[in-house]
Order: C-alpha cells, then structure tokens, then sequence
C-alpha cells in the first residue's frame, strides 16, 4: 500500500518530468505525447511511478535505422551505447534494446529499435535537508519562493519546501539522464560514420 508521502512525491515527480518534457519540445521538434526529435532521433520520457519506496521513470531513444543498413548494425550501434551509458555518471537501473511495432491504421507496419533506459530513485534521495532547511528559513523571513507549491496536501511550510525541492530534483535527474544518453547517440553516430 503506497505511503501518503510515496504518493505526494509521485505526483511532484510528474510535475517535474513533465516540466522537462515541455523544455524539450520547445527546444527542439516536438512530436506526440511525451516525445521529441533531435539529429534525426527521437526520444521520450515516461510519467514516473511509485514502486515500493521509490520513483522510477525510463527515457528512451530511437535506433537511427534508416542511417544502419542491417540488424546487426542496429544491435552494434545498441551494444556500443549499453557500454558508454553502463560507465556514465547517472548509470541506469536497467539498459534494454525494445522493439516496438506501430500499426495506427492497420495497413502499414513500422518497427522501431529503441535503446530504454530504466532510473530508479529512492524518495529520501530526492530532497536534501539542508537545502530544504535553507529555502525553509527563506520563506519563514518572508521571501517569495515560486517553485513551493501550494497543496493542501502538505500541512506545513516545510512539507511545501520539500514538495517543490522533489519537483525540481527530478527534472534535474531526468535531464541529466536526458543529456547524457543525447551525448552518446550523438559518440555513437559519429563513430559509425568516420
């Protein structure tokens, strides 16, 4: 049975990836849902959920197959991310290859490679103390903080602190997380083409 603070933070999670998924669309070409286009490949960043006491979310990217001629280029292509991402420094939970097949119209079928990457992070790793206490201290003197919210849910200030420090810890996991798989599809693509 989830926790009423399991809860809490799943929702400001999804605030936060949400706020990164609408960064990315506006930076770069948007597409639909939670997905967006760069260099020719896409991505996608899943809603968060709640799994016993601690938040997971994937990010994805397409395999850029119509610049690899065969299947074993794409579980190469694969096989090289796997080992640059396993070494980085936000490591995932889990690294797999995913096929996916589209049939929207059930005329025409697309399969699509994508290299999915599972993070996993406990709820208490997802706010500091002490920059709670110091923003806590902040809004107590009377400065203005729009990034805490105002939930009902939250009785206190200070679970108001916490609430807005869990949405901005995860946009910044997830862009970190974001940034760092961009950094190696781009590696990867160069590899293969020089």
């Amino acid at each position: 049975m989830p926790t009423l603070k399991g809860l809490l933070f799943n929702q400001y999670a999804a605030e936060g990836l949400t706020a990164l998924v609408e960064e990315m669309q506006s930076s770069y070409t948007a597409k639909k849902g939670r997905r967006f286009n760069h260099n020719n490949i896409t991505y996608e960043i899943s809603r968060p959920t709640l799994n016993g006491n601690a938040i997971e979310f994937e990010i994805s990217s397409k395999i850029p197959e119509d610049e690899l001629k065969t299947s074993k280029d794409m579980q190469s292509y694969f096989q090289q991310m796997k080992k640059i991402l396993q070494k980085g420094k936000n490591k995932p939970e889990s690294i797999e290859m995913e096929n996916i097949v589209w049939d929207s119209k059930k005329e025409t079928e697309k399969k699509r490679d994508y290299v999915k990457l599972q993070y996993r992070y406990p709820l208490d790793d997802l706010f500091d103390n002490k920059v709670v206490a110091k923003r806590h201290e902040k809004v107590m003197s009377g400065q203005a903080d729009p990034s805490v919210p105002d939930s009902p849910s939250a009785f206190t200030k200070a679970g108001r602190v916490v609430l807005g420090v869990v949405r901005e810890t995860m946009q910044q996991l997830g862009k970190e997380s974001l940034t760092e798989l961009m950094d190696v599809n781009k590696k990867v693509k160069a590899s293969l083409k020089g």
